[in-house]
This record gives structure tokens, sequence and C-alpha cells, in this order.
């Protein structure tokens, strides 16, 4: 069998492979491999080799073996020995040809980063708060008690739960505690533990525009999802008593994804109602309740009944989407099922930084930076409206003044031909058909899902002057 040696203080300082195999003595098998390492470079000239003992306990053979097989190289000239100072590559022993390198894997066209990114759900990375993160990790670490380093409650860190009961409460209306919250890594997990580990089944009441990959992600479970009409109010939840198959229903009360609507006051209470008539629930996507421009936010639908609403949240928009961190405010009944679906140990979201996270929001970082960002993207969304007056004033956004994108309403059958022409500009834009429930009974919308936060400040002008020269004019 294929044997190596591992690094060590008094070895070669690398792990490299030597594979024993083959016909012949232990001796000849060495002297081989070692031939065969500075052959093809992976034994640099001047690279020293361990002392006899310690090659010989890594692979298990006597020590005369592998003075005997140095001693071969030495006369062969592959190796140099020189007292005090052990046995090296010799310099000379250039390879017989380059290492191998492995031929690149041509970019995928449909991954490049375009010119001008205009897409959705993409915050502003430029300003993740990378003084305020380190600071927070530095601090929670040194403070971290020992268990902390070893294997993760399933729940998540005791920290972040305290740290974000208190934080849902204040800034979203959420009412929990501790217990009830879940740690994971982000809606799309949260999905896959509530139906994949079958805490929850289908059908499920879905809105009609949404994002595809949810329902990919449901169906990839077994999920048969059943279209809700929407309009300027948000979801018609009054839809949910007509289909009498519903186990849940998952709705974005907040700031409707992607059509920009605010659930009505009496949608809100008519979809707590239909949970608690039919003993199921409702789950409250809040991917970006926090911005809200032209009032303060909405509070949570899980405040008017905790038991009948999952709430569920992540830093995916607040903060970053490459933290993969994310939780679940639970119903009392569904916390056993959801640790039982989630496993002994956390294997998703990290301790780093579930401990970061967590002093982040207690030392009021946290929601410092929400103001800012949230004064940031308002600035943005004002550009992007003033924009419009001054270059395409028959165009302009709808649903509220919330978010990290507005949908542009375009003129019919527009749609496909005006996302050809910002895909000729390098500009990254997506439509409004793209996130249509394939089953969905509503009229067609043609439109455009601008995502106005992904660029950095110096990058906004630019992508606003491309996307009114794609805009089509006005029908006469």
């Amino acid at each position: 069998m294929p044997e190596s040696w591992v690094d060590s203080a008094e070895r070669i300082g690398l792990d490299l492979h030597l594979d024993l195999s083959g016909p012949g003595s232990r001796r000849a098998a060495l002297a081989r491999a070692l031939r065969t390492a500075v052959q093809d470079g992976r034994l640099a000239p001047g690279t020293k080799l361990p002392p006899y003992r310690s090659l010989a306990a890594d692979l298990g053979v006597a020590r005369n073996t592998v003075a005997d097989a140095y001693a071969e190289l030495v006369a062969e000239g592959w190796l140099t020995a020189r007292q005090g100072s052990g046995t090296r590559v010799a310099q000379r022993a250039a390879p017989l040809k380059p290492p191998r390198t492995p031929e690149p894997v041509p970019d995928d066209p449909a991954a490049a980063a375009p010119r001008h990114n205009l897409r959705q759900g993409q915050p502003d990375v430029t300003a993740f708060p990378r003084t305020a993160w380190s600071t927070s990790v530095r601090r929670a670490v040194a403070a971290a008690p020992h268990d902390a380093f070893g294997p993760l409650d399933p729940r998540g860190r005791p920290e972040l739960r305290r740290a974000l009961a208190d934080y849902l409460a204040r800034s979203r209306g959420v009412r929990t505690s501790p217990g009830r919250i879940v740690v994971c890594s982000g809606f799309a997990h949260a999905l896959r533990l509530l139906f994949g580990g079958r805490v929850l089944t289908g059908p499920l009441g879905v809105e009609a525009y949404g994002l595809p990959f949810h329902r990919d992600l449901l169906a990839a479970a077994g999920v048969r999802t059943v279209p809700l009409g929407i309009d300027a109010d948000g979801c018609r939840t009054g839809e949910l008593a007509g289909h009498r198959g519903l186990r849940a229903a998952l709705l974005t009360p907040a700031h409707q994804f992607p059509m920009g609507g605010a659930l009505h006051p009496a949608r809100r209470a008519g979809a707590v109602d239909w949970a608690r008539s039919r003993g199921t629930v409702v789950l409250e996507d809040d991917y970006d309740g926090e911005f809200r421009y032209d009032r303060e936010p909405v509070g949570a639908l899980q405040g008017l009944d905790p038991e009948h609403v999952v709430y569920i949240g992540s830093v995916s928009k607040s903060l970053s989407p490459a933290l993969r961190i994310g939780w679940m405010v639970l119903p009392e009944h569904l916390i056993a099922p959801v640790l039982a679906a989630k496993g002994l140990r956390e294997a998703w979201a990290g301790v780093t930084g579930q401990l970061a996270l967590a002093d982040l929001i207690a030392s009021g970082a946290y929601d410092r930076h929400i103001r800012k960002m949230r004064q940031r993207y308002r600035s943005r969304r004002d550009r992007l409206v003033a924009a419009l007056a001054g270059q395409a004033p028959h165009i302009a956004p709808t649903g509220i003044a919330a978010g990290l994108h507005a949908v542009l309403e375009l003129p019919h059958g527009t749609e496909a031909a005006t996302l050809e022409a910002a895909a000729a500009l390098g500009i990254g834009l997506d439509g409004t058909a793209s996130y249509r429930h394939p089953d969905a009974e509503v009229p067609p919308f043609d439109g455009l899902v601008v995502g106005y936060a992904a660029p950095g400040e110096n990058a906004y002008p630019a992508a606003l002057d491309a996307l009114c020269r794609i805009l089509p004019g006005p029908r006469t």
C-alpha cells in the first residue's frame, strides 16, 4: 500500500507521498520512490531529507533499509551526504521535465462579473465593517469559554442567541427568548431543515413571484408549491382558505420579493388567522426588514402569533452572504423536531462567526452599521428615482421605498429585448419573468429587478447611466 511521512521539526518540512508498492525489496521500492520524487520535481535540489531513524520509523522499515537506499542514490548522483549536514538532494539533480500543472478550467460565462452589477440580493460588499468585525472577532474569541471550541451545539452559541433575542425584539418586534432561536447558515438552510428534514410537509403556499432557487430547493425535497396572487398590498392571503390541502405558507410580509409591496395589515391578520384555524404555520422570510426608507420598518408578522409563525432571518443583506449566519425563531412545538433534523452537532455555522456577530450586536456596532447602510441604500434608491425622472420619466419604481432593490415596470412586451440590450452593455440585471411561479394565474408583468446596493459608490453613477440607456421609450 502507498505510505507517506508527515511534517515535523526534524523532517523535511513537507508532506511528501512515497509509494512503496511494486516489485522488489523494500530498499528497492524506497530508492525508486525517492528517485521519482527528485525526477518529477517534488524534491527540489538542496532539500534536506529526514534522518535514517525518523524516516524508518515513519515508513515502518528497518533503519538499514533507509541507509542503503540513501547510499544507492548518493552513488547515482541524486543525493549528496556530508558529515554534519545530513543527506540532501543534489544541486545538479534537475527534474527530467517540469512538474505538470493542471490545465486551466475555462471561466463560466454565466458567472463572469458584469461591468455594471445591478443584480438583486447583493449588498455593497465594499461597506463591510472590517474594523468593527475584526475588533469583535478578537474580543469575542478572547472572552469565549473553553467549551466554545469543542463540538458545537445545534441550537447555536448561547451568546449569539441571547444577542439575537434582544436585537430582534427591539428592532423587528419579534417575541422570543434565546431558547426559541436556532442558528442556521441562512434562509436556504432553514428551508432544507424544515422540509428536507420532514419537520414540515407540503403542499406549501408561496407568493406568485419569488426566488426560483427556493422553489427548486423545495421541489428537490418533494414539496409541491401552490402560487398565491400578489398586488400592491402584498400577497393575497385570502386565497389561502381556498386551498384546502395547504400545510404551510411562505411569505415576505415586510417587503414582498421581488415586487416590493408590504403586506396590508388586514392580510397580515388573515394569514395568522388561517394558520391558527388550520393548526399550521406561516414561514416569514424577513430578508431585508431593517431597510425601510419612507417610515419606520414594519414589525415582524411573528409578533402577532409566535406559535403559528416561523421567523427566519440572516445577515446576508445586512452584512455579507459570505458569513453564512442565519436564524430561525420557532414555535415551541417545532424546536425539538428542528434540532433533531439538524443533528447532534452544528455542522454549518462556525463558532468564530457566531461569537463575533454576538459581540457586534451587543457592542452596538451592528446597529450603527445598519443605520449607516440604511442611509446609503436610501440615497441609492433616491438617485435611481432621480435618474429615471430625468432620463426615462415614463418608467418609475413600483412598491414601497425599502430594501436593496426596486422593480421598474416596462411597457408590455419589452422585457426580453431590454435584457438583451443590458447584456450587450455588460449590465447585470434580472427581469421579473424569471421570478414568476410557472403555475401562477396572474396577468403578465414586464419589468426589471434592479439591485442598487451591489455597485460601489464610485461605480454607481456609471451603472445608472448605463441602465437608463437601455430602457425602452414610451408607447405611443
